[in-house]
């Protein structure tokens, strides 16, 4: 894009540029500030600087490498929308140094591009931009189509077709039509150079030459083009600070940003006695990351469109929670500022109420994020300004709180002890075993519900197969907190987790193995928080270790198809996908198969996070009825699980299908004590409830 000449003959080109591009950079400055820097720095502080060499990589993968939209991409589906993202990205970057060195830089001085590219260089750049533009407004013209006439799913709500949308492709259209109308211009003015080779420019301008327009005419044209495309790119960064493409300038900063540990992980309270508030139910009450998360959301949808309670009907759409927080911000962030509350609070008028108490946690939206939003932070800081400033909660979840700090576990009703399950096992408990190789974390639930039961008395048949020393704690065992975190009760957390925490450093326990995804997350991810520092395994990794140390060998057939659905707190929270399908495999005569497209990163939730397991869902559809349906989809026999609460959820689904007579949902453990050739044991007889 060669600059025409200076600007009325009189006024260098590089003067008209450089006041054009000062004026435009101070007002994108100063609106970034008002609008954005200056309410993102009211929210609480978050320590997010450490390991910054780590962050950069992760920053580089995510916004250069635009992974996290290319990993969306899927033949089969027809989903190609993440091709088409990366290519607007990376014309993004390739535009820019194309203004810097044919814009700005030729307008100092007109051998720039070429002194710093060479000749041949400078042409190849040349068609190299100009092939993109051309590839750029099929790419725009199909996005707009796909909003508004294929219209998927995640395209369907306001936010992602709003007339700004269409605005902001428009200006990005006229970009691409005025770099090539500037270069046809070039050519049909009789233009030469590298820059006058280009393919779709010189193809155009030989048509322009060929129907009359003469030299002069597509000199002055050229010189419009060309100021035309300045003002508009400089224009368009002014508008930034007003529009939802705020994400060009924040996502790098928030992939920067994002949580280094696994994404199960929740940031404590600190300081309980002395905070100010408990949770977030003001703007400054959030912290600086989660005020940032919604300048940085793109309105892509893909969060939405991956969250199981959206898809079963629910209010919560993790999308609209983030971009509400940021109207909530651009609404009333000046008046927060000078000191006084707005009159609509952020929970039940930013965000609805309802939509809280729908997340599961399952970490669906923050898996599909390509900018490093993390939805669960915000949601569960605003549940605990709901539980612990309001004692504001549905009923059941209530129930199962003060159960927890009434029992010690969220199971009120339970007919059995910590410690029933383990009749006629001969199972050792800590002080019988003081020293073992690990200490066997039974959970709440396999403890204390009937059906989970059999998954402990399948890992004890593990251990003795393995010939493992191990110990219980028996009715030291409490529940580790992860159900109230969850619900937003913080304070009682932390009070559990630090008993626990003294019971396991008093019988210098080192290595702990689970059988419950949510203990595991929680004892390996957040009690180092309070200086619980364990080996914390899940039994699949445990049990894959000692199949490959040749210390279990499952040797009788199990002749059965089994469709594996992936707990969100082993599989998505924590990467754990490949040890519970490796410990099927090694069962002989299993056959295990994948609920396609709905396993791995993208597996679907059980409905039972968050606290669901104690609670009723709202909506048209139980999250564990739509789970179901995936897996009746597969024809397998059996629903393979390494999770209880994904045990009891299915288990109900399938019952709620009519479908138990033939299909049936069972953990991995189980299938592996069958193989090992242990017998089933009988259940535990029922004991009178601790709270009749």
């Amino acid at each position: 894009m060669v600059p025409p000449g200076d600007i009325f003959d009189t006024i260098p080109i590089a003067i008209g540029v450089a006041l054009a591009t000062i004026i435009a950079l101070g007002l994108h400055g100063y609106f970034l500030h008002r609008r954005v820097f200056a309410f993102v720095i009211m929210g609480r502080r978050s320590a997010r600087f450490d390991q910054p060499v780590k962050r950069l990589w992760n920053a580089f993968i995510i916004v250069m490498a635009q992974w996290r939209v290319l990993r969306s991409v899927s033949i089969r589906r027809f989903d190609m929308a993440g091709i088409a993202h990366a290519l607007i990205f990376w014309s993004f970057l390739s535009f820019n140094l194309g203004y810097v060195l044919l814009k700005f830089g030729d307008s100092v001085w007109r051998k720039f591009s070429q002194t710093i590219l060479t000749e041949t260089g400078l042409e190849v750049f040349g068609w190299y931009l100009d092939i993109y533009a051309g590839v750029l407004l099929v790419v725009f013209v199909w996005a707009l189509a796909r909003r508004w006439v294929v219209r998927p799913h995640r395209l369907s709500f306001d936010l992602t077709r709003s007339g700004e949308t269409v605005f902001v492709m428009g200006l990005e259209i006229l970009l691409m039509v005025l770099w090539l109308g500037t270069e046809a211009m070039y050519v049909a003015s009789g233009g030469t150079g590298p820059l006058a080779t280009v393919p779709i420019g010189k193809a155009m301008g030989d048509v322009a030459a060929s129907v009359g327009v003469d030299g002069d005419v597509a000199d002055t044209l050229q010189g419009l083009f060309w100021w035309l495309h300045l003002f508009t790119v400089l224009g368009f960064a002014i508008y930034i600070p007003f529009s939802k493409h705020m994400h060009i300038v924040a996502s790098p900063f928030n992939a920067f940003l994002r949580r280094l540990e696994p994404m199960g992980t929740l940031d404590p309270i600190r300081d309980l006695e002395t905070v100010e508030s408990f949770g977030a139910g003001r703007i400054q009450d959030f912290t600086w990351k989660e005020l940032l998360d919604g300048y940085a959301c793109a309105v892509c949808g893909r969060c939405t469109d991956s969250c199981p309670a959206n898809l079963t009907g629910k209010v919560l759409s993790p999308m609209h929670v983030v971009e509400g927080l940021k109207e909530y911000l651009s609404e009333h962030g000046t008046t927060v500022i000078a000191g006084q509350e707005p009159s609509i609070p952020v929970i039940g008028g930013g965000t609805p109420v309802q939509a809280i108490w729908d997340c599961v946690t399952c970490g669906a939206c923050v898996q599909e994020c390509p900018v490093g939003v993390e939805h669960i932070d915000s949601i569960v800081d605003m549940r605990r300004h709901l539980v612990m400033e309001k004692a504001e909660m549905p009923e059941q979840a209530m129930t199962a709180l003060q159960s927890m700090e009434q029992r010690g576990h969220p199971w009120r009703g339970t007919t059995y002890s910590r410690t029933d399950w383990t009749q006629g096992l001969n199972v050792p408990t800590m002080a019988e075993e003081p020293a073992p190789e690990v200490l066997f974390w039974v959970g709440c639930t396999g403890a204390l519900e009937q059906r989970s039961q059999a998954i402990p008395r399948a890992m004890v048949s593990v251990f003795k197969a393995a010939k493992v020393r191990y110990a219980i704690l028996g009715n030291e065992e409490s529940c580790t907190g992860d159900p109230a975190r969850r619900l937003g009760n913080e304070y009682l957390y932390q009070i559990m987790a630090q008993q626990n925490i003294e019971i396991l450093n008093r019988h210098n326990v080192k290595r702990i193995v689970t059988i419950c995804p949510h203990c595991f997350n929680t004892m390996k991810n957040e009690y180092p928080h309070f200086g619980g520092e364990y080996e914390v395994m899940h039994y699949a990794e445990y049990v894959e270790e000692l199949i490959n140390q040749g210390r279990l060998r499952p040797v009788r057939t199990v002749q059965a198809t089994v469709a594996y659905h992936d707990s969100c707190y082993l599989g998505r929270h924590n990467g754990y996908y490949d040890a519970p399908r490796n410990v099927a495999k090694a069962i002989p005569g299993l056959e295990l198969l994948e609920m396609e497209p709905h396993n791995r990163h993208r597996g679907f939730c059980c409905g039972a996070g968050g606290g669901h397991l104690w609670m009723e869902e709202e909506g048209t559809t139980r999250i564990s009825h739509r789970r179901t349906d995936h897996f009746l989809g597969t024809g397998a026999q059996k629903v393979g699980v390494s999770c209880p609460y994904c045990l009891q959820m299915l288990t109900e689904g399938i019952s709620a299908k009519g479908a138990d007579a033939e299909h049936q949902a069972v953990d991995i453990l189980e299938l592996l004590a069958e193989s090992l050739g242990a017998d089933p044991e009988p259940e535990p007889e029922k004991q009178p409830a601790d709270d009749d």
